[in-house]
């Protein structure tokens, strides 16, 4: 099993529709938080992150870390959306990384697909 896990509700994401994503951390070790990182490839566009574990974001953030404290059994949901509409699909990257210390120490990548 993985030390850390990434799963999307859908993995082709419409322009404008929310993105629902769940992150479960099992690594055994001490550790600060998560980070997500997303990137739209062949794009200068970004995915702006919402909200975590039913909190809201009030600023857009493309990149979102979440400290241990804010996840209950070692778990997160997310939501984002990508706010502009593309002229042709975009493979997106979705790579989430435990950090301890500012130091990645495992992480896990998930590709979707923009569709236009």
């Amino acid at each position: 099993m993985k030390d850390i896990e990434l799963k999307l509700e859908n993995l082709n994401i419409v322009p404008n529709s929310e993105i629902r994503g769940k992150i479960e951390v099992r690594y055994q070790g001490r550790y600060d938080g998560i980070v997500i990182n997303t990137q739209i490839l062949n794009s200068n566009q970004l995915i702006v992150y919402k909200s975590y574990n039913g909190k809201p974001i009030s600023q857009n953030l493309s990149r979102l870390f979440i400290s241990k404290d804010n996840m209950s059994e070692n778990k997160v949901e997310f939501t984002a959306v990508i706010e502009f509409k593309p002229s042709e699909p975009h493979d997106v990257k979705f790579r989430v990384s435990i950090i301890q210390e500012h130091k990645e120490i495992e992480s896990d990548v998930l590709f979707a697909k923009l569709v236009v």
